[in-house]
């Protein structure tokens, strides 16, 4: 075994960390989902469609977050997302306005159901709240 070192040419380190498509891929070590809050999603008896919606969702599944700074009830609305793509609710505006902050900052939050139950004519998703970081 050499005890000496080896300099790489810069062309040869680009090789070793770019991806097949030519980018940057460095891994990422520190990368996790951090639990934030338990709440519910708000709205859900103003989406058309819910019933039809409601077997397709389980708990577990992950929702996309997505922040409506226009939105005329509520400038901190974060709209929520099922895994795929629809509309399901907000998340409550009782709790928005830090998860809206940190959004606005440019941290990606998004979403876990934990459970759900209809209450007479309502859905009830009780769901996570994560940072990704």
């Amino acid at each position: 075994m050499s005890d000496s070192l080896v300099k790489l040419s810069s062309s040869a380190l680009s090789t070793l960390i770019s991806g097949e498509a030519g980018e940057i891929s460095l891994p990422k070590p520190f990368e996790r989902d951090i639990f934030l809050f338990d709440t519910i999603v708000a709205g859900t008896s103003y989406i058309d469609g819910i019933e039809e919606l409601e077997p397709f969702m389980k708990e577990g599944d992950k929702l996309e977050f997505f922040r409506e700074p226009n939105n005329s009830y509520d400038d901190m609305a974060i709209m929520i997302k099922n895994v795929h793509g629809i509309k399901i609710g907000y998340v409550p505006r009782k709790d928005n306005i830090i998860f809206s902050r940190l959004m606005d900052a440019g941290k990606v939050l998004f979403g876990e159901i934990s459970h759900k139950e209809w209450r007479d004519r309502w859905l009830k998703i009780d769901i996570k709240i994560y940072l990704h970081e």
